[in-house]
């Protein structure tokens, strides 16, 4: 009987009231906490599986000196530079013979799981008066050495001297009637084989600035196409003032 007066006391109905009030705020933080946990998850695991890649094909104007660059966001390598806006440098990648950016059906070329097939490429203001192409007679002539051998298309290889500078390295060049050659400085031996591009070439482009772009070394068997398709590239993203 006293238990019985116990159990309806209003004491009783005070800490009974308060436990379950503390009850359910518990199990309503255990409720946020694990949406909170599942948003976060799947944000995250998009963030890990892009590994710093993006499908955004909003278009992104960047202003270099007398010259707009406009190209989708999926081709900008690096996250803060996919802005509008002035910047002093802007590294793309592209996939070749394609010439687009990254999407999911383009996954597996830009992780590198199937052929080598990424261009890399990097407009900044011009430095020097001659391109790679332009540099050949005056400067790079003097620093290999000759004969060179047959290398990939119709390209002749050639090794630049110890005093160069240029370390493991090699001169691809190729004669273009009418114009200086085609020339592309290449990385040799075990820092070839590690690199996913180990060929670069540099030219000219828009209103004092340089483009350089590296690519496979495989693409030197046919170097005509993939001059050709940088510079259609570059004609359809880089407009410049007047």
């Amino acid at each position: 009987m006293r238990q019985a007066n116990l159990a309806e006391s209003p004491d009783f109905e005070v800490v009974d009231s308060t436990l379950m009030r503390r009850v359910f705020y518990i199990f309503a933080a255990l409720a946020l906490l694990s949406v909170a946990i599942s948003v976060g998850g799947k944000w995250l695991g998009r963030s890990i599986a892009m590994a710093g890649y993006t499908d955004d094909t909003t278009v992104r104007r960047v202003v270099m000196g007398n010259n707009l660059i406009s190209v989708p966001a999926n081709f900008i390598r690096f996250d803060q530079a996919r802005r509008d806006g002035v910047a002093s440098r802007l590294d793309l990648y592209l996939r070749y013979p394609e010439m687009d950016g990254y999407s999911a059906a383009a996954r597996d070329d830009f992780n590198h799981t199937t052929t080598r097939k990424i261009i890399f490429l990097s407009f900044e203001p011009r430095m020097m008066s001659r391109d790679m192409s332009g540099r050949f007679a005056p400067i790079y002539s003097a620093l290999i050495e000759k004969p060179g051998t047959p290398g990939l298309g119709d390209t002749t290889v050639y090794a630049f001297t110890e005093k160069s500078g240029y370390l493991n390295e090699v001169l691809a060049v190729a004669e273009r009637p009418g114009k200086d050659p085609f020339v592309a400085r290449c990385l040799s031996g075990p820092s070839a084989e590690e690199s996913l591009a180990p060929c670069e070439r540099d030219i000219q482009v828009g209103d004092e600035l340089s483009l350089t772009y590296r690519f496979p070394r495989e693409l030197l068997a046919n170097w005509t196409a993939l001059d050709a398709a940088i510079a259609a590239k570059v004609a359809d993203i880089l407009k410049t003032g007047h």
